[in-house]
Order: C-alpha cells, then structure tokens, then sequence
C-alpha cells in the first residue's frame, strides 16, 4: 500500500449492529456454523453496501466486538438444490430443514480505510472518496442493506467520527483459530485466504493480504 495521503485515506470507522448474525465458516458443509465474530470480508461487504466504486478498494484494518459472543442453535428453511433452467423450481419441493449455529445480539466497529485502483486516473485524489462515503453513512444511505454474513439478518449503521458515542470493546482476548480474510480473485480461480484470529480486549488486527500471517 502506498499511504502518501493520495492513494491511501486515513483510517474510517463504522458501527454495525444487529439481532443475529451468521458468518459462515467454509469447513461445515451440511450444519452453518458461524465464525464467532464479523470476519472481515464480511466487513468489506458491509462497507461496499454503504458506497463503493470501481476506482477504489476497502482495506479492513481492524474490528472492535463490543457485546459479548453468544451462539445460538435455530433451525432454518433451505432449498437443497439449484434451479437448472431459466423456470426455476419449487421451492416447496426441494426445502430442507437445517440446524444453523448463529451469533446473537451482535455490535461492531469495523475500522477501514479506501485505497485507490488502477481504474482511477492518475490525478485523482482519494478525499473525494472518503467524503461520499461520510456523507452516505451519516444520512443512512447505501446501495443495498448490509447484511451480518447472509441476507436475512439485516445490520443497522452509523458513521464514527470524533465524539461520537460508542461502548468500549469486550474485555476478552480469545484465540478465534484460523479465520476467512477474503478471496483473492486475482488468478484464473477464486483462492480463499485465512489468518489466525486473535481477540486482544475485543479488538480484531486485520493483516494485509500480502502479510506473512496470511496462509492460501
């Protein structure tokens, strides 16, 4: 990363919030299980959700927990098969019934900042960035409602600035194991990346994906 102030902005934060959340983790394959916090391509997506565009990129840094980690066992409706032509299915013939393990009463502080791509000119600047995404985030905007992991569990958002009220993190320091980062989509097929996450008094250091922490 390049941080002469053009390139890079300065750090920004978001709140996010929610009843339920459901950050699946890839290694269950019939039973979802949830990481047990906001993984940070699901970050990256919250904040895509608020504003993105092709000229820049979001660059997770860290993610604060401030409610304490609950699990919760429910059980969900799936379809259990893909539609195969353009009439689709019926849902009602191929549901499926399906124990999931969600988060519940979630609340985080994603801090990121926006780096610019090749896809912007050479003369751009990234402030321009950064105050539509202030702007859209203090008037509640976005493109789609950000989800916590799936689409059915809906999150709430507010921008961070200075003075604004926000509860201190959790005081745990658990070792989460090895967590999704993001899938790199720079090859001829998508590779998942993982890093092992560690909780210090409820905050999440994010590494780059180019860090050596980072495992394909």
């Amino acid at each position: 990363m390049i941080h002469d102030g053009k390139a890079i902005s300065l750090p920004l934060s978001l709140r996010v919030w929610g009843d339920a959340a459901l950050f699946t983790r890839p290694e269950m394959k019939v039973e979802r299980v949830s990481y047990d916090m906001c993984t940070p391509s699901a970050a990256r997506g919250i904040l895509e959700a608020v504003f993105w565009k092709p000229q820049m990129v979001w660059r997770v840094e860290r993610i604060d927990v401030l409610k304490p980690i609950r699990f919760q066992t429910v059980r969900r409706n799936e379809v259990g098969t893909k539609a195969s032509n353009a009439f689709g299915i019926d849902a009602e013939d191929h549901r499926q019934q399906r124990a999931s393990v969600i988060l519940r009463e979630v609340d985080y502080v994603v801090t990121a900042r926006i780096a610019l791509t090749a896809k912007a000119p050479a003369d751009e600047t990234v402030t321009k960035y950064v105050e539509m995404f202030r702007r859209r985030a203090r008037a509640g905007q976005c493109f789609h409602r950000p989800c916590l992991g799936t689409r059915e569990f809906a999150a709430d958002f507010t921008l961070v600035e200075d003075g604004t009220d926000v509860p201190p993190p959790i005081a745990d320091s658990p070792d989460l194991g090895w967590m999704l980062l993001d899938i790199d989509h720079s090859g001829k097929a998508p590779v998942p990346l993982f890093f092992r996450a560690r909780l210090v008094e409820g905050r999440l250091a994010v590494p780059p994906p180019d860090s050596v922490e980072v495992r394909r």
